[in-house]
């Protein structure tokens, strides 16, 4: 165990930083800082807004919530974890990490240690946010502070593999500094550390796990679209591909948030600025991205297969977040889908119990209710839990007397029971 005596600071308290913060702080005394006023007042009346913690442990939490820049000067070991998005063009987004660099240099205690944990490019943390933090702070790294790179490995959603489960990439600028960063992260994950020996190999370990994902991922998709010009069922393929001990279980779906749907071009703006143009990792990418407006015109195609006017014809959307059981829809490839439907003409409505309605209409100009007129078909694009153990009759009462096109994107239903019910069921 290790022997640290000071306090700790987490900027930018996410789905990433509050439940680092809330882990660490049963260890040790630790600040989060967020520039969110409203998100702050949240959490100190004990309502966690990602439900990635849970109101019940965020009320007994020892956090000290803050939006007071001044209140990094009391860490010693400062974290930042602070979104890194892509713009418009997927160049990355470096904004919230160099306000967030901005904020600690401006406030930086001497013989402190700040570690970057926001996913980045190989070289961000040393040729970009280094400098800010000298220039803003007036002190010289290596001599006044030390900086450190340790990738967050959160999985939004996910009960099982939780913060201190995980397995954490830690790195210094020097073999002093890796060893005190490990150290302090070992206070609070069992699964232990690996210490990379760079803070450029730790970058890059970090983008590498999504693009692989993200990767596979475009490849199952490719083979759905293949096997349903054939006219087999892509998830009864890759069961029986399964039955081979080695053969990677990836599954067809649409691949959003800020993680496996950004990563890869954090990669490949590195590989381009160097001269090189990735191929693979930017095929997998546009595959990926095409995703939603080829499920779209999936379900035009079939609405006209089956006799139903496209125009007008009432959509019922079930889910909007970028992933199961969670509130987040940063980058929902759902969104996709309801465009692509909407320029066809169709009156698309939108249930969702985990998404903040505000946030969506905010964020897309898209209205989430649980009040919707009966439907000419279902989509079931984000498989929550909740929508697991959907009955048919259930399904039914939401349909249109005359209708049964159902659309289980992530094939959680059981289509062998939907169908003997009477539905017709189309999977990715």
């Amino acid at each position: 165990m290790s022997e640290f005596q000071g306090k700790m600071v987490v900027v930018g308290l996410g789905y990433v930083g509050l439940p680092l913060a809330a882990t660490f702080a049963k260890k040790i005394p630790v600040i989060g800082f967020d520039c969110n006023q409203k998100k702050i007042e949240l959490y100190k009346k004990g309502i966690d807004v990602t439900n990635e913690i849970g109101n019940e442990e965020l009320a007994k939490t020892t956090i000290q919530f803050t939006t007071n820049p001044e209140d990094i000067k009391q860490g010693d070991f400062v974290i930042v974890a602070v979104p890194t998005p892509i713009d418009e063009h997927h160049n990355p987004d470096l904004t919230p990490v160099i306000g967030a660099s901005k904020f600690v240099g401006q406030n930086l205690k001497k013989g402190a240690i700040v570690v970057y944990e926001s996913t980045v490019y190989p070289g961000v943390t040393e040729d970009v946010c280094k400098p800010i933090l000298e220039k803003e702070s007036g002190l010289t790294c290596g001599i006044d502070f030390k900086i450190g790179y340790s990738p967050e490995r959160i999985n939004p959603g996910d009960k099982v593999h939780r913060f201190e489960s995980i397995v954490k990439i830690v790195s210094g600028m020097d073999e002093e500094t890796l060893e005190k960063v490990a150290n302090v992260y070992e206070i609070a994950v069992k699964a232990g550390v690996y210490k990379a020996s760079s803070i450029k190999v730790a970058e890059a370990a970090k983008v590498i796990e999504n693009s692989q994902r993200d990767i596979n991922i475009a490849f199952v998709n490719e083979l759905s679209m293949i096997f349903h010009k054939i006219g087999i069922d892509t998830n009864e393929v890759l069961d029986a591909a399964g039955s081979k001990w080695n053969f990677l279980n990836f599954r067809p779906g649409l691949v959003g948030g800020h993680c496996i749907g950004v990563d890869p071009y954090y990669l490949a703006f590195k590989a381009e600025e160097l001269g090189y143009r990735p191929e693979v990792i930017l095929a997998g990418r546009r595959m990926n991205d095409n995703m939603g407006k080829y499920i779209a015109e999936s379900i035009v195609k079939t609405f006209i297969k089956n006799d139903i006017p496209v125009k007008n014809a009432k959509i019922l959307i079930k889910g909007i977040t970028f992933k199961e059981n969670v509130a987040d829809v940063r980058n929902s490839k759902v969104v996709d889908i309801i465009n692509e439907l909407k320029e066809y003409g169709v009156d698309v409505m939108i249930q969702d119990s985990y998404a903040e309605k505000e946030e969506v209409q905010r964020e897309y100009g898209l209205i989430v209710t649980e009040n919707v007129e009966k439907a000419d078909a279902i989509v079931f694009a984000v498989a929550h839990d909740e929508y697991r153990n959907i009955t048919i009759e259930q399904i039914k009462e939401a349909l249109k007397e005359e209708r049964n096109l159902v659309f289980d994107i992530k094939a959680m239903l059981n289509k062998k029971e939907l169908e003997q019910g009477g539905l017709k069921v189309w999977n990715l």
